[in-house]
């Protein structure tokens, strides 16, 4: 605590009084650790006077140099290794202190760290210093590493052409005339020897990259100098090439590029680029809760507007929603998930997803074969049967007033109780006496809605669906309670009285339960069940 706080006089009192002066956290963090992460240099020199440990790493291999280096702390780093740290360990990414360097742009410590001839090595996504540099638009950095010992011409031309593409696409880094620049300058180097150039291995047009292919000359990159959009999408597949789809940085400029297409109302183009990220992300088996709702805001936006959502757009989130609800389901179940409570919430985020771009997709002209496959995904998202932690099921959440809806574009379209997702969800197999927690059906839930008069159309839709679906009006909860006996309003109970529909089955089921008759390995399991419900 005191080395991190920066108190030396405590440091010396407390080492002085026998501290142990290579204690570590849980996290395995040593007290001088913590002094480097600061840059306290007069801390870290005092600390390694008095037998302090520099080869300690913590939990994920970080050495004391590599966070040093990360921060910004030259003086540090210098102390360091002249006092013997190695300058070429690596951390359990794969990554040596000069990554973390390159990546902060950190030009001084770049320097003392080649000078101690850190090397060229590739971190675990297969990326070196000088790609790290390149792909973190830190152009003195990379000009300095092009020189390096273990620096090739092949290795020379990816990183003048990855920091070119991603100076088109970031954010912070926007720089269009470097984007041109440092692309002219690799297409010079593939092209120094005319006899003999290093060609491309190109990838194949896509319709996200709006069918474009890369340039391979530097006559064919001097013809769309002045053509900002065709200068991004070279930047984006450039990116792509030589990062690799795989690797996890790949799909954010791709994200950035689609959100200023929407930004310019152009959401073909957005959605095209979003797709092919979330494809991308979803391949790489990445958490993808939040590209989704990204969806479902710009579909949201775009019916506002009444600009036309594709249905196949709509048919491939939900098809991408359906998978990752099977993995979420999966990383909860799992005994190796860190953190259940964080899948936990980025499973109900799908799940409360999925509902309104089901929700959008009612709002969406389709086709007949169009609907029948975007029904093909809700069916085979019922199948899965996914549940909140109160146990709500999608017909639960499609008649709750209580269904949270994302406030970004999202309530311009979709809200709760919705009678059109309800009817669509029965229509694809959604169980209508499905129970939640408390053993509530989906009836049981929507008689307590509180606007019995401003929405009657939707309460009233809604009870009629689920009544023709067989929902059963005499089902108790665990509270014993029927959905007539949970009505709040006279009018919620009026229409469920109108719709009741009871069968001798149904009266002979509460007979049996009224008289406690037994009935448990008497009769068929599934009407065990059906006499459960009553």
């Amino acid at each position: 605590c005191a080395a991190g706080a920066g108190h030396l006089e405590v440091v010396r009192l407390l080492v002085g009084r026998g501290a142990n002066v290579n204690h570590t956290t849980v996290t395995n963090s040593t007290p001088l650790r913590a002094a480097c992460f600061d840059g306290r240099l007069d801390i870290v020199r005092y600390l390694v006077e008095n037998s302090a440990n520099i080869g300690i790493a913590n939990k994920y291999d970080n050495t004391c140099l590599m966070i040093a280096a990360y921060k910004g702390h030259s003086d540090v780093v210098r102390y360091l290794l002249e006092q013997k740290a190695d300058p070429n360990a690596k951390a359990h990414c794969g990554a040596t202190a000069l990554h973390f360097a390159a990546e902060a742009g950190h030009l001084v410590i770049v320097k003392e760290l080649v000078g101690w001839k850190a090397a060229m090595v590739v971190n675990g996504h297969g990326m070196t210093p000088l790609k790290v540099a390149a792909e973190s638009c830190k152009a003195d950095v990379v000009e300095l590493l092009l020189n390096h010992e273990d620096c090739d011409r092949t290795s020379r031309i990816e990183a003048l052409e990855l920091l070119g593409a991603s100076f088109a696409n970031d954010r912070e880094n926007y720089d269009i005339e470097k984007t041109y620049h440092y692309l002219y300058l690799a297409m010079l180097e593939r092209h120094r020897d005319p006899g003999n150039p290093i060609e491309k291995v190109t990838l194949p047009s896509l319709e996200a990259y709006s069918g474009r292919t890369e340039c391979r000359t530097p006559q064919e990159l001097e013809t769309i100098r002045q053509d900002r959009d065709a200068l991004h999408m070279e930047g984006l597949i450039v990116r792509e090439r030589i990062l690799g789809s795989e690797n996890i940085d790949v799909s954010h400029p791709i994200i950035y590029r689609g959100a200023v297409y929407a930004d310019n109302m152009e959401f073909e183009q957005c959605n095209k680029l979003w797709l092919h990220a979330l494809q991308l992300r979803q391949k790489g088996n990445r958490n993808i809760h939040k590209d989704l709702l990204r969806f479902a805001q710009v579909f949201s936006q775009m019916i506002h507007l009444n600009e036309p959502v594709k249905p196949t757009d709509i048919e491939n989130v939900l098809n991408c929603s359906v998978l990752e609800i099977e993995r979420g389901l999966a990383r909860i179940k799992s005994p190796v998930e860190m953190d259940i409570q964080a899948a936990l919430d980025n499973y109900e985020s799908t799940v409360f997803t999925f509902l309104y771009l089901v929700c959008i997709s009612t709002k969406t002209q389709c086709s007949e074969s169009e609907r029948a496959r975007i029904n093909k995904q809700i069916y085979n998202l019922i199948h899965l049967d996914p549940r909140t932690r109160e146990g709500s099921s999608l017909l639960h959440l499609a008649v709750n007033p209580g269904t949270p809806v994302d406030d970004f574009h999202t309530n311009d379209v979709c809200c709760f109780p919705n009678a059109q997702v309800t009817k669509l969800l029965l229509d694809c197999g959604a169980d209508t006496n499905a129970v939640d927690a408390e053993g509530n059906s989906p009836l049981h839930v929507i008689v307590q809605y509180n606007r019995p008069i401003s929405d009657f159309l939707t309460l009233h839709a809604i009870i009629v669906s689920l009544v023709e679906a067989g929902a059963h009006a005499d089902m108790t909860n665990k509270q014993g309670k029927t959905p007539l006996d949970k009505s709040t309003t006279g009018v919620s109970e009026i229409l469920l009285k109108t719709q009741m529909k009871m069968s001798l089955k149904c009266l002979a089921a509460r007979a049996v339960r009224t008289y406690n008759i037994n009935y448990k390995r008497q009769i068929p399991h599934t009407l065990e069940e059906f006499v459960e419900f009553h």
